[in-house]
C-alpha cells in the first residue's frame, strides 16, 4: 500500500514525452500569436538584425592622454552628449567636480546637470545628473585615449561611451521618483 503511494506521487510529476510536445507546440503557437504572427520566435523587446541597424551606438574620437585638460575634458563630453537622442525641452550644464590622484592614474570628475525648465516653471522642481569620470593613465602609453565611464545619479550601474545607447527615460525616471519623494514628505 505504501508502494503505491510512492509510485502515485511519483507519477503526480511524471509528464509523457506526448504532453511535453504539445505544451511546446502551444507555447510557440503563443509566441507567433503574441509577435504578431510572423512566425518569429524572437521575444519581445529583443531586437533584429534590421532593427539592430536603426539603434547605432554613437561614441567620439576621445583625446589621447597627453593632450587631456581640464577643459578639454568638458569639451568632449559636451561633444558626447551631441550624439545623444533626447527631446529639445531638455537643457544641461557641464560642471568640473575633483581630480583624484590613484597610484596608476588620475581620474577627473565631472558632473552634467539635466533639467526640463518651461514657460510656466522656469525653475525646474528636480533635477537630474549624469556623473563623468575620465581616467588618464599613468603607466599606458601617452598616445592611447583616455579611459571614460559615467553614472547616473541614482545607479550604481556603469555605462561605457561606444558600448551603450543613452536613454531618455533614464533622467525622466529620477526626476520623477524626486518628485514623489518631494510629495510624501510633510514638511
Amino acid at each position: 500500500m505504501e508502494r503505491d503511494r510512492r509510485i502515485s506521487g511519483v507519477n503526480k510529476y511524471y509528464v509523457s514525452k506526448a504532453e511535453q510536445t504539445t505544451k511546446l507546440t502551444v507555447l510557440n503557437v503563443l509566441i507567433v500569436v503574441l509577435t504578431g504572427g510572423g512566425g518569429s520566435s524572437r521575444q519581445p523587446g529583443l531586437q533584429s538584425g534590421a532593427d539592430a541597424a536603426e539603434y547605432d551606438i554613437k561614441n567620439i574620437q576621445w583625446t589621447t592622454c597627453k593632450d587631456f585638460t581640464v577643459q578639454r575634458g568638458q569639451e568632449q563630453i559636451e561633444e558626447y552628449i551631441s550624439t545623444w537622442e533626447f527631446h529639445e525641452s531638455w537643457l544641461h550644464w557641464t560642471q568640473f567636480l575633483r581630480e583624484e590622484d590613484m597610484k596608476y592614474s588620475k581620474r577627473y570628475h565631472y558632473r552634467v546637470c539635466w533639467s526640463t525648465p518651461t514657460r510656466r516653471k522656469p525653475i525646474p522642481r528636480a533635477t537630474a545628473s549624469v556623473y563623468f569620470i575620465i581616467e588618464v593613465s599613468k603607466i599606458k602609453p601617452a598616445t592611447l585615449p583616455v579611459e571614460v565611464f559615467f553614472i547616473l545619479e541614482t545607479s550604481r550601474l556603469i555605462h561605457r561611451p561606444g558600448e551603450c545607447r543613452f536613454r531618455e527615460k533614464w533622467l525622466k525616471d529620477i526626476i520623477e521618483n524626486k518628485i514623489i519623494l518631494m510629495e510624501s514628505l510633510i514638511l
